[in-house]
C-alpha cells in the first residue's frame, strides 16, 4: 500500500512539473486585431526541425527556471523563418532552455503570419502579437516571478528584424482590449542574432519584405519598417550577431543598425565572425558558426 502512494504521488509530482510549463494565447478569438474568419490553417512540414506556416492565431509558450535559480530576468523570443514560418525549436524553445539555465524566464511567440488568410493587413500582425506578448509578461509578472523593468527581446533573422520593430516602434499597432494592454509595450534590452534590419532593396532579405509587405509596398512602409531608420534615444541597449558570409540577410543589416544606435549614444555589442553563414541557431551543430553564447552569457549578466 505505501509503495502504491509513493507511486502516485511520483506522477502527480511529475504531471505537475508538466503543467507548469504553459502554452497561452494571447487574446479571445473575438479579440483578435486585424482578423478575419477564414479556412487557412497552420502547418508543419517535414523537416528536421518544427517550422511552424500559415500561423492564424498566436500563442506564447512558458519557460520558468525554478525560483531559487530565477534572477528576475525575462526575455520574449522570437524565432526567425522569413515572415513565412516560424522556427519554433531551433529558434524558440532551444533558446529558452538556454535562458533558463541562466537564470531567465523565457517565453517562446508563435505570431502569426503577415499573409496568413485570417490576416487583413500583412504588416500590422506580427508586430500586434509582437506587443500583446511584451504586455503579458509584464501583467504577470508577479506570477511569473519577474522584474518587469528587466525585460528584454531576442529574434533571429526575420525574428529580428520583428524585435528590432519592438525596440524602436513606439506606435501601439492595436486598439486595447483589456486591463493587460495598459503594460509597457517596449523591452529593456534588445539581443539581435543575424537580423533582418532594413526593407531597403539591396540590403534587405527580399523573401521577408515580400512577405511582410508585399511585392509593391509604398516608399512610405517601406521606410517605416527599415528599423535603422527608426531608432531614438529611447531605444533599448542592444547585442547584436552576425556573420560576415551571410548570403541571406547581409551583414550590412547589422551595421546599419549599429550605426544608428551609437548615433544615439545607445549601448550596443556587435559580434561580427568571419564564418558561420546563416540560421545557425545556437552555433552548436555548424562547425564555422559561432557559439555565440559565451559572449551573450557575459553580456546579459551586466544586465541584473
Amino acid at each position: 500500500m505505501r509503495n502504491s502512494i509513493c507511486f502516485v504521488m511520483t506522477l502527480l509530482c511529475f504531471s505537475f512539473q508538466l503543467r507548469a510549463q504553459e502554452i497561452v494565447t494571447l487574446w479571445l478569438d473575438k479579440d483578435i486585431p486585424n482578423y478575419k474568419l477564414s479556412d487557412g490553417q497552420e502547418f508543419i512540414p517535414k523537416r528536421d526541425i518544427i517550422f511552424i506556416q500559415k500561423v492564424q492565431k498566436p500563442t506564447l509558450e512558458i519557460f520558468l527556471p525554478s525560483k531559487q535559480n530565477s534572477n528576475g530576468m525575462a526575455v520574449l523570443i522570437l524565432p526567425g523563418g522569413g515572415y513565412s514560418g516560424v522556427a519554433y525549436d531551433w529558434e524558440g524553445t532551444d533558446y529558452a532552455k538556454w535562458f533558463n539555465s541562466q537564470g531567465i524566464a523565457a517565453f517562446v511567440l508563435k505570431y502569426r503570419m503577415p499573409q496568413a488568410k485570417s490576416v487583413i493587413t500583412s504588416y500590422k500582425a506580427p508586430i500586434q502579437d509582437t506587443q500583446r506578448a511584451m504586455r503579458y509578461m509584464r501583467h504577470n509578472s508577479e506570477k511569473f516571478n519577474i522584474n518587469k523593468d528587466n525585460v528584454g527581446v531576442i529574434g533571429s533573422s526575420a525574428g529580428g528584424h520583428l524585435a528590432s520593430t519592438l525596440g524602436t516602434h513606439s506606435k501601439i499597432y492595436y486598439e486595447s482590449k483589456d486591463a493587460i494592454d495598459n503594460e509597457n509595450t517596449n523591452p529593456n534590452f534588445m539581443m539581435l542574432i543575424y537580423p533582418v534590419i532594413s526593407m531597403k532593396k539591396g540590403i534587405t532579405h527580399n523573401g521577408s519584405r515580400n512577405k511582410l509587405l508585399g511585392t509593391s509596398p509604398q516608399e512610405e512602409l517601406v521606410t517605416q519598417f527599415s528599423n535603422e531608420l527608426q531608432v531614438t534615444k529611447t531605444t533599448p541597449k542592444t547585442f547584436i550577431i552576425h556573420s560576415g558570409n551571410d548570403k541571406a540577410v547581409p551583414v550590412e543589416n547589422s551595421i546599419r543598425f549599429y550605426q544608428a544606435l551609437i548615433k544615439k549614444n545607445i549601448k550596443t555589442t556587435l559580434h561580427i565572425y568571419p564564418d558561420g553563414g546563416h540560421g545557425y541557431s545556437l552555433g552548436k551543430s555548424n562547425k564555422k558558426a559561432p557559439d555565440w553564447t559565451i559572449v551573450a552569457e557575459a553580456w546579459l549578466k551586466t544586465l541584473h
